[in-house]
């Protein structure tokens, strides 16, 4: 027999959540329209989440912006109830089903870059990247972490990597110096 659901959610810790929520959208240099662009929901309702105030129920958004939070499911549940959020899950699953192509990544990629993704480190996080001056030119990043890491360890690199990513989609257009130039040779 299923209990029934007695707590008084207005007592919750909508603060806390809106804290959170902001707190980990800017850590990854997600603007409200970004993270709900990602998570199929409107900006009003990240808008929302960000708010604060307390509510007599819990918004189906916040399940649907968790893992484009780094969250793991019912993490939002448990900032309101004075908890933490739980970082996701850090799983194998893209190393796994490149392993299963090997021969055709094998012949597409370089020899480093099939060695990166036949690692058994961890995938924190990976990117798609529009390089700015270049239409239709991308740069595909895979975030690595060290395969005895703890969760903490996993999310302070994660957090590192958003600073790094969030440099990324600002680079300069380069064309105009030996930068650019290096780049388009491949070195």
């Amino acid at each position: 027999m299923m209990k029934a659901m007695t707590e008084d959610r207005t007592k919750l810790r909508w603060d806390a959540l809106a804290e959170a929520v902001k707190a980990s959208r800017e850590a990854r240099g997600l603007r409200q329209i970004d993270l709900a662009e990602r998570a199929g929901i409107s900006e009003g309702s990240v808008q929302n989440l960000e708010t604060g105030g307390p509510r007599t129920r819990i918004p189906p958004s916040l399940a649907k912006v968790e893992p484009h939070l780094g969250w793991a499911p019912e993490s939002g549940l448990a900032i309101l109830r004075g908890g933490e959020p739980t970082p996701q899950p850090v799983t194998h699953e893209a190393s796994a089903s490149l392993r299963g192509g090997k021969d055709k990544i094998r012949d597409k990629y370089s020899l480093r870059i099939v060695s990166e993704l036949e690692s058994d480190d961890p995938v924190v996080d990976s990117a798609v990247i529009e390089l700015p001056g270049a239409k239709g030119v991308r740069m595909t990043v895979l975030v690595h972490g060290q395969p005895d890491a703890t969760p903490e360890e996993i999310q302070q690199a994660l957090l590192a990597w958003r600073k790094t990513e969030q440099q990324l989609h600002r680079l300069p257009d380069g064309s105009d110096d030996d930068n650019g130039q290096r780049a388009a040779n491949g070195s």
